[in-house]
Order: structure tokens, then sequence, then C-alpha cells
């Protein structure tokens, strides 16, 4: 795919992902993606293959988010394989503290599916908002 489809492709997934529709994201992992969430929090590490990412590291973040989870793009820029998203997050966990991070994700792509993310953000917020992912 082009660098403007896949730009197109990450604009219709985080289009949902801003009304909390996820389908479109998991639907576009390839079965051997993987997640890097950058830094040294308790959250960090590398998640490999898209049954990993789904168990380890995102039903632990739906658990303590109140309804759906939500994430606002801001900015798309795309070159090649590649595009860079940034995006902002509109959530209350269920202990209810905001928890609204900023992120930078690095997507690349290949053939349509999603291969890798690798995702920068706030990680004081994670640690002082979220519970140990793996509790």
């Amino acid at each position: 795919m082009s660098s403007s489809e896949n730009k197109q492709l990450m604009q219709h997934i985080f289009g949902e992902l801003a009304e909390g529709n996820s389908r479109p994201l998991v639907e576009s992992m390839a079965e051997d993606f993987q997640w890097i969430v950058a830094g040294n929090s308790r959250w960090s590490g590398t998640f490999r293959g898209r049954d990993a990412v789904l168990n380890q590291l995102l039903a632990p973040l739906r658990a303590q988010i109140e309804g759906r989870i939500k994430t606002i793009p801001l900015r798309f820029i795309a070159e090649d394989d590649f595009v860079v998203v940034e995006a902002r997050g509109n959530n209350i966990t269920k202990s209810g503290d905001p928890y609204n991070n900023s992120y930078c994700f690095v997507v690349r792509l290949a053939g349509g599916k999603l291969q890798e993310i690798t995702e920068y953000m706030d990680t004081e917020l994670v640690s002082s908002v979220l519970k140990d992912p793996a509790a």
C-alpha cells in the first residue's frame, strides 16, 4: 500500500477509536503484530503477537477505564510503510480519575495490516493513575 493509503487506514482506525470503537484496530492487526510501549513504567514493554497485545496490554487497560477507551487523533504523518499519529486520550478510570494521556504512535504497516506500533506517552501519568497491568 502507498503512504497515502496507509494514512487513510490509520485515519479510519483512529476516527473509530475517538468514538470508543476498537474493532477496526483489532481487525487490522497482523497475526504477528507487536506493540511496544516505550519508557520505564509498569506498562512499558514489548507485547508480541495479536493475542498478547489483546490479553496482556489492552484487556488490563480496559479493565481500569470506565466505559469505552477513547483516543482522539490530532495529526497524521505518513512516509512509506510508516504512519505517525499524535493523539490524546479522553478517559476516566473506574475509580473516577481522569486519564487523558498524550500519545505519539509510530505505526509500521505492510499489506494493509498493522505490523508494529511503538507508543510514546506520559509515563508519569500512567504510573500515578493506572494500576499494574499484571494485577
